[in-house]
């Protein structure tokens, strides 16, 4: 099987997504998750025409010669509504966010006006009509304020409680497994072995799957033997997708692929054209998505980023997919690439123009994860693109969850 291209490999793993069912949260429960449809408005925002001001309700018409003189009738406070008629003549005490009397159109504020016991004297300034913030002047009811595929955040959980909604409809988050694999490994906190190294990777995936969406399960270390393999495996049976880590190439002892067949994935590909991360499985069993990343933290971090993100967010139905790489400015010269994508770390650099432009950190070794910690970025470097100087444009992918 040859290498190959990332675009198609991203293109045959998006193609077998499909969006989760949806689900009602409570709005408490709510922040970071997806809408699984277009949220409308149960009321209309203010409810009724409101004052912006403390201060006088009055007729537009009564005050257009100044000073006038009105008749003190009433109040009307936030909660507690004046419930008669504004009268030639007459006025109403009120206060920010208190329903307009019926009658009145204008809002005098406090500092022009004069009181003498039920009299006041309106003696400087026109009614601005800017003091009345009109009825459904935020929303509407029925108002479609929050459409499908948006992922709420604290301002939408906000809005989505002003509207009416205690609960709200979301895409159920994708259950991704996470298994690693390795007789080398160890969980962290326990004492590795002279021959053995922590296990870290599942750790950043799973931070990096929960942060975009998804819902993260570990299934711990599975040993390089079938038997450890498939009961491992077995217990991901309810997720949407597998992530397995190592044991992706074709040594002696790389029994990923053979367990996985095993337990009834179909492979489509294991090779792509890129680096880091030239061995990465995908498959399908039954209705699950298998991914099968290298061993290798920043390859497999970096796969994780450019193909299980942009699957989770399909799986949800959310319109930034996070697979659009933005245009920036190269701090630094960069040379040629070979015949594979490459997704180089890199962090920004301020400019002495105020401007941010972006530079390769200067170990691009795959098994280095304090490089990749410190990364902002990936520059992505399409086969075979030329040296490129200080000042020149490249692609990048955000590196911010």
């Amino acid at each position: 099987m040859g290498l190959l291209p990332v675009d198609e490999a991203l293109k045959r793993i998006l193609d077998a997504a499909s969006t989760t069912p949806a689900q009602d949260v409570a709005l408490t429960q709510a922040a970071g998750r997806v809408l699984a449809g277009d949220l409308a408005a149960r009321i209309t925002q203010p409810p009724f025409d409101a004052s912006a001001m403390d201060g006088y309700a009055v007729r537009a018409r009564d005050v257009q010669k100044l000073p006038a003189t009105l008749k003190l009738i009433g109040e009307s406070a936030a909660g507690h509504a004046y419930g008669g008629t504004v009268g030639d003549g007459e006025t109403v005490r009120i206060f920010t966010g208190a329903p307009v009397p019926a009658g009145a159109d204008a809002i005098v504020i406090q500092e022009n006006v004069k009181a003498d016991g039920n009299l006041i004297s309106v003696v400087d300034g026109e009614p601005d009509p800017g003091h009345i913030r009109k009825r459904g002047f935020d929303f509407k009811e029925g108002q479609a304020a929050l459409l499908k595929g948006r992922r709420m955040t604290s301002r939408d959980v906000l809005l989505a409680a002003a509207m009416g909604h205690a609960l709200i409809s979301c895409a159920s988050k994708p259950r991704v497994a996470i298994l690693a694999t390795g007789d080398e490994l160890v969980a962290p906190g326990d004492t590795p072995r002279s021959d053995q190294i922590v296990s870290s990777n599942p750790y950043g995936l799973a931070a990096m799957v929960s942060a975009f969406g998804g819902e993260p399960q570990l299934l711990g270390i599975a040993s390089d033997t079938l038997e450890s393999l498939s009961e491992k495996i077995s217990q991901a049976e309810d997720a949407e997708i597998l992530l397995t880590i190592g044991g992706a190439s074709v040594g002696d002892h790389d029994l990923v692929i053979p367990a996985l067949k095993a337990a009834g994935m179909t492979l489509d590909f294991w090779k792509i054209a890129m680096r880091p991360g030239k061995p990465m499985i995908f498959g399908h069993r039954g209705n699950q998505i298998v991914l099968g990343l290298p061993g290798n933290p920043v390859s497999s971090m970096i796969c994780a980023r450019v193909f299980a993100i942009p699957l989770i967010a399909r799986m949800l139905g959310r319109p930034d997919d996070a697979t659009g790489a933005t245009t920036s400015i190269l701090a630094s010269p960069i040379g040629a690439n070979g015949p594979r994508a490459h997704y180089m770390r890199a962090h920004w650099v301020p400019q002495a123009d105020g401007a941010t432009a972006v530079a390769p950190i200067k170990s691009q070794d795959s098994a280095l994860i304090a490089p990749l910690a410190s990364a902002d970025c990936l520059i992505v470097r399409p086969p075979g693109a030329k040296a490129l100087v200080a000042g020149e444009t490249v692609a990048t992918l955000p590196l911010d969850f």
